[in-house]
């Protein structure tokens, strides 16, 4: 059986959880949870100041050469594997695997981006949030002639149904209405950090409506806001619209 194997490149805070449920409700799908956090742990000094780092070690292969060869394009008990991954996690790793795969660009406005991610991590870095990694990370996958799908947070909150829709059709496999709903509560495939990061997508049961933000952004992080906007509006240029 030929496996469809889709990477789900994504900065933090920016609905990737909850577009991993959303592919967990198909019958053809198994998902996995940031297979390669523990490797970027090891080979950086993250493990330092992300909460539960040392979990994370200890329930993951820290081998990123391993879980590329063993587990993303390894034997797959179903016709897709959607592995949720994070931009930044892409330290010391040989990319030309991603020519066996299908690639996904997962963005978001970085003003709440931002505000969100330094409420765990409060002084956050561009190699934390990923902008930069992800506009390479972009070209590269053009350079080896595939038309990578790029999704933003915010055209899928404004329309899951129509978002997904011209999602899967540009990765040739077909949408589910299932895939709009889940039942709350966690899913056995989270990661050990899920009780840092996911509990706004513990109480969802789909993706909830788009809302804008008025809390106030902290003059601390402005630059860093300011170095992410080329970026980001890079990427929402060529993104699936609502």
């Amino acid at each position: 059986m030929s496996t469809i194997r889709i990477n789900l490149w994504s900065g933090p805070r920016n609905v990737s959880t909850a577009l991993m449920y959303a592919f967990a409700q198909r019958r053809d799908t198994q998902v996995v949870d940031e297979p390669l956090y523990a490797h970027y742990l090891t080979v950086s000094d993250a493990d330092e100041y992300h909460p539960g780092a040392a979990d994370v070690l200890a329930t993951q292969d820290n081998d990123g050469a391993r879980v590329v060869r063993e587990l993303i394009l390894g034997p797959c008990a179903k016709p897709v594997l959607f592995c949720k991954q994070m931009t930044h996690h892409l330290v010391q790793i040989d990319r030309s695997f991603m020519q066996q795969t299908v690639n996904v660009l997962l963005t978001r406005a970085p003003a709440p981006m931002i505000l969100s991610f330094s409420k765990n991590i409060e002084t956050p870095t561009m190699r934390d949030i990923g902008y930069a990694m992800q506009a390479e990370l972009y070209q590269q996958l053009c350079d080896m002639g595939q038309e990578p799908p790029v999704l933003d947070s915010k055209q899928i909150l404004l329309n899951p149904r129509g978002v997904l829709r011209e999602l899967c059709a540009r990765i040739g496999i077909p949408f589910e209405e299932t895939m709009l709903y889940w039942t709350p509560g966690a899913r056995p495939e989270d990661g050990s950090w899920a009780k840092y990061w996911y509990a706004s997508v513990h109480k969802s049961s789909g993706f909830a409506p788009y809302v804008e933000k008025d809390e106030p952004f902290p003059d601390r992080l402005r630059p860093l806001l300011e170095e992410s906007l080329p970026y980001y509006e890079m990427l929402e240029k060529v993104a699936i619209k609502a």
